[in-house]
């Protein structure tokens, strides 16, 4: 306005035209600020430069914490995307993270690590593109759905899905499934069960607990895993008498104790386990040498069976469940007085792994991970392009990717895995 200093009474010099950062704003390179912003920098870096360099890695954030964890960095340092991307692992727990999730920003996942594998002793940030869960988000004490809905929110995908994660948080929720299958596999030709569910009441707390199936029976509490929750009752008197402690319990809501399963004991001489990882297939014949009338808890003897087509059955339908799952097992028992078998439960995501042989099926979840992780951002929508190829220019995208499971059928066969020697398992937790 021609106003003089009051310091130099002189015209201050007149702005020759907008800033450098007000004409970047001006033609929309600068992005807006967000909540985020301080990353914008390392965002940005995705994107390679004129100079040939290699794109940045995609970040793979591995949820495993069990004392038998695989290293998932060491596992992913032979592969890449058939991009020529690298995949950086930071491998943590579930209590070790906090989520902030922002999706129309240009980061829209912030993922801060208390601890991880990596760095035991400090905290890091990372901003993960892809995500492999292999510890159950919600346990007895514990419960972590939060932190799962933060990297849903901001849409990061993972193995297995978290929508599927999600429902099997709750074992009744499973069961429904699981006698939704039952009812559209229907019966074979001899008048038997295609997908043999036991049968099985649902109680919504204490004041609806009407048991009216055969003693001795077994009753499980909410949705605890690996024989948490679970007792055998005798008769009508024990059934009270759990009655009575049940309705101490804390419910969900307004709900005056948590709900509760009931179904006929089964006197088994062993269990089944049929595992499915992609599209390979194991079948594991469990007899329990601890005494205890859970077979699937303590020692156990542990063989390897041969896969039917009635296994692979049970594990194809199973896999439908919740959208897909990619890592499941189906858990049998069988009959010892009638020689009959029946499904008992599913697991997802968190399914252990025989000993023998985990150290093979790791690198078929490392397969199944990267196929995944393939589709998504090679040929996903909006996939990347990147200029530069770091495995090289004559390796075929299956040698990059590992290329099909091993031991994995061609189609119309059964993919029977060899046979190693029977193995002793020590715990549930395990396997």
């Amino acid at each position: 306005r021609g106003l003089k200093c009051r310091h130099c009474r002189h015209l201050p010099r007149p702005r020759k035209g907008p800033t450098t950062t007000s004409k970047r704003a001006a033609r929309g390179v600068v992005p807006p600020r967000t909540m985020f912003g301080f990353l914008r920098r390392n965002s940005n870096s995705s994107s390679m430069d004129g100079g040939g360099e290699a794109p940045r890695p995609l970040q793979l954030l591995a949820i495993a914490a069990d004392k038998d964890a695989a290293d998932w960095a060491s596992l992913m340092e032979e592969v890449s995307l058939e991009d020529g991307r690298a995949i950086q692992v930071t491998q943590c727990a579930w209590d070790d993270i906090m989520v902030s999730a922002e999706p129309k920003s240009s980061v829209p996942i912030v993922v801060h690590l208390r601890k991880s594998k990596a760095h035991p002793k400090r905290p890091t940030t990372i901003k993960p593109d892809f995500c492999l869960v292999r510890n159950e988000v919600s346990v007895p004490g514990k419960d972590f759905r939060n932190q799962m809905l933060g990297l849903m929110f901001a849409g990061v995908e993972s193995v297995n899905s978290f929508s599927s994660i999600y429902s099997f948080c709750e074992k009744a929720v499973i069961q429904a499934e699981l006698f939704k299958i039952a009812r559209k596999c229907g019966l074979d030709e001899n008048g038997d069960e295609v997908f043999p569910m036991m049968d099985q009441q649902y109680f919504a707390s204490y004041a609806e607990m009407m048991y009216s199936q055969s003693f001795p029976a077994v009753v499980k509490i909410g949705s605890a895993h690996a024989g948490y929750g679970k007792m055998r009752i005798t008769d009508h008197h024990q059934m009270e008498d759990f009655r009575t402690c049940l309705a101490m319990t804390k419910g969900s809501g307004d709900s005056s104790s948590a709900y509760c399963c009931a179904e006929p004991f089964i006197e088994g001489d062993y269990d089944l386990r049929i595992q499915k990882i992609g599209s390979h297939y194991r079948v594991f014949k469990r007899t329990s040498v601890s005494g205890a009338w859970k077979t699937n808890t303590g020692s156990a003897h542990l063989e390897h069976l041969e896969l039917t087509p009635k296994y692979k059955r049970w594990a194809d339908e199973a896999a439908e469940m919740f959208g897909g799952l990619d890592i499941l097992t189906v858990d049998a028992i069988h009959e010892s007085s009638t020689g009959r078998e029946y499904i008992l439960e599913v697991n997802g995501t968190s399914s252990g792994l025989a000993p023998d042989v985990a150290a093979e099926d790791n690198l078929h979840i490392r397969d199944l991970v990267v196929e995944k992780m393939n589709a998504r951002f090679c040929h996903g929508p909006g996939a990347a392009v990147p200029q530069v190829l770091v495995g090289g220019e004559g390796k075929a995208a299956e040698e990059q990717v590992g290329g099909p499971a091993p031991g994995a059928a061609e189609e119309g066969a059964m993919p029977a895995a060899s046979a190693p020697p029977p193995a002793t398992v020590s715990s549930a937790e395990s396997f």
